[in-house]
């Protein structure tokens, strides 16, 4: 529920804090006092559209803050999760409107679009009136209320998560469908291809290894002889290996005699037979890699031809030609295997979509005996409401053409407003007045059951008076008791059952330059004062203020 609202420079309003507790308040004053000002900075707080002639003269920005108290359990919370938002004890909504036209928006201190302001503002606040595009009268609710109404809330969810199972199963089958169908297309060209790239049969990489190999094998003709040269000389019948090992074996055998002499010499001789040794070593692995058979470059040249002429072919580099082999191969499978795969995919869709119907089906049943009971509940509402000769009906079209994931019907709210008239949609038929008290008799009956924590009714009595009058604080009242109400009221017979009653006045500033708007909660002595005034007018009699005595009574009795 609202708990406290806090306006800043907004046209007559300098500054105004006002707190707000359960049950019915109502808001009175005289005509011109600023109500309509109190309520458009109040849509302003909830996403309504800015307006740059809100700023009160002669400053810069104006700003409205809304703080409430939200249950844990309320679907606003889902939406503050999904924007990622805390709101671990109070939520306050805060729009500051500049003199240039921007508006920037708040919730808890965190910036936000204007549109996440307006959905959070949704969820929070309902704000009724006779001409006021912000009632609750959009068509697309309609069904959402019914809904509310038969508790059908968990099986429209069900329908609701049941069209996206068939969907999904659907979407699945349509792109295996596609996949078949283009396969087929291109059903022999693929055996063909598959056929001739089973023979040629490419491994990953193939191509880089057999251009290196081809590589080496090209430059091994060139220093192949030198190789063989380099070897003689070291490991052939003139090497001078076996001769300096055997000077090596009389140095060691001499090294006792002149270990000065011969140790240094015997040393170096042993480095360098060891690099020899490993010279050779070398030389023997070098014109292995050297020999080579010239038919094997050949049959490599052979098939790098054979591989870049595929790749030129598929249009494709080389080392994706394995890829390509497996993809083609797979293509073939679906050929093959795809249509069983696609009668299974296809059952599954038909048996989403089998389900769905059903589910569907019987939510239009349960809609439509939750229309009789609901259009019986609200035309009992109307007569109190001077509406005797009118007749409230909720319009259900089913269609299995229109399914969605609202399932098959199209809910709308029509009245008809006298006897031989032809009925249409509320919004079109009903007058201002009218229309204010078809919504009053609706979300009485809907009690707190589709509804913001918070509703506001902005002069839903204007036009009426007396039994009527009282009858809508009546139901003002009781809805009350399932939610918060906040009602602009001229009726002292509705201000008399309000459980806070607020007055709205303008007072002269500046020695009568300016004038401001204020709200004040009254206490019990002054309550009787005001109503007394809304019954009597501006000058107020003893009988007034005992008529007020005795609807205060009534009202509380």
């Amino acid at each position: 529920m609202l708990s406290r609202l806090s306006i800043r420079d907004i046209v007559l309003i300098d500054r105004l804090d006002i707190d707000f507790a359960e049950g019915l308040a109502v808001l009175t004053g005289e005509t011109g006092a600023g109500k309509s000002i109190l309520l458009d900075a109040f849509a302003l707080a909830l996403g309504a559209r800015g307006d740059v002639t809100l700023v009160r003269q002669g400053v810069e920005q104006g700003q409205v803050i809304a703080a409430f108290d939200l249950p844990r359990e309320h679907p606003a919370r889902a939406l503050l999760k999904a924007n990622d938002i805390s709101a671990d004890d109070e939520l306050i909504l805060r729009r500051m409107q500049f003199g240039d036209g921007r508006t920037r928006a708040f919730i808890n201190d965190q910036p936000v679009s204007v549109q996440v302001l307006r959905s959070l503002g949704a969820l929070l606040v309902e704000i009724h009136g006779q001409h006021d595009d912000r009632a609750l009268v959009d068509a697309a609710t309609h069904r959402r209320l019914l809904d509310a109404f038969g508790t059908l809330e968990k099986d429209a969810a069900e329908v609701e998560n049941l069209w996206e199972a068939r969907r999904t199963a659907q979407e699945a089958a349509d792109a295996h469908r596609a996949e078949v169908e283009r396969a087929k297309r291109e059903g022999e060209w693929l055996r063909h291809s598959v056929d001739e790239l089973d023979k040629l049969a490419p491994q990953p990489s193939e191509e880089t290894a057999l251009a290196d190999r081809r590589a080496m094998m090209m430059q091994a003709e060139k220093v192949s002889e030198d190789l063989r040269e380099a070897f003689e000389v070291l490991g052939g019948a003139n090497s001078t290996i076996p001769a300096l090992s055997s000077s090596v074996r009389r140095l060691e055998r001499r090294a006792t005699q002149a270990p000065q002499l011969v140790e240094p010499v015997v040393k170096s001789l042993d480095v360098a037979l060891t690099a020899l040794e490993e010279a050779r070593t070398h030389l023997e692995t070098a014109l292995r890699m050297a020999d080579f058979d010239p038919q094997e470059l050949e049959r490599i040249e052979e098939r790098l031809f054979a591989l870049r002429a595929a790749a030129r072919k598929f249009n494709v580099p080389v080392d994706e030609l394995a890829a390509l082999s497996k993809k083609y191969a797979a293509d073939l499978l679906l050929i093959d295997a795809g249509e069983e795969q696609l009668k299974a995919l296809d059952a599954a869709a038909l048996a989403a979509q089998e389900n769905y119907q059903k589910a569907a089906l019987a939510l239009s049943a349960s809609r439509k005996k939750a229309v009789a009971k609901l259009d019986k509940a609200v035309n009992a509402e109307l007569p109190p409401l001077k509406l005797e000769r009118a007749e409230f009906s909720t319009e259900m079209t089913s269609d299995p053409a229109m399914a969605g994931p609202n399932g098959i019907d199209r809910v709308e709210f029509w009245v008809r407003t006298n006897p031989g008239t032809r009925p249409g949609p509320m919004m079109k038929v009903a007058s201002g007045g009218e229309l204010a008290r078809f919504l009053l008799a609706l979300k009485v009956v809907l009690a707190d059951r589709g509804s913001a924590p918070t509703l506001v009714f902005d002069e839903i009595d204007t036009g009426v008076g007396g039994a009527v009058a009282d009858a809508i604080g009546v139901r003002l009242a009781r809805l009350a008791g399932g939610v918060q109400v906040l009602a602009v009221t001229h009726a002292p017979q509705v201000a008399a059952r309000a459980n806070r009653h607020y007055v709205i006045s303008k007072d002269a500033l500046e020695q009568g330059k300016r004038v401001a708007t204020r709200v004040a909660e009254v206490a019990e002595e002054r309550r009787r004062e005001e109503i007394a005034r809304m019954l009597a007018g501006a000058e107020i009699t003893n009988e007034a203020r005992a008529a007020a005595e005795r609807l205060i009574k009534s009202g509380t009795g």
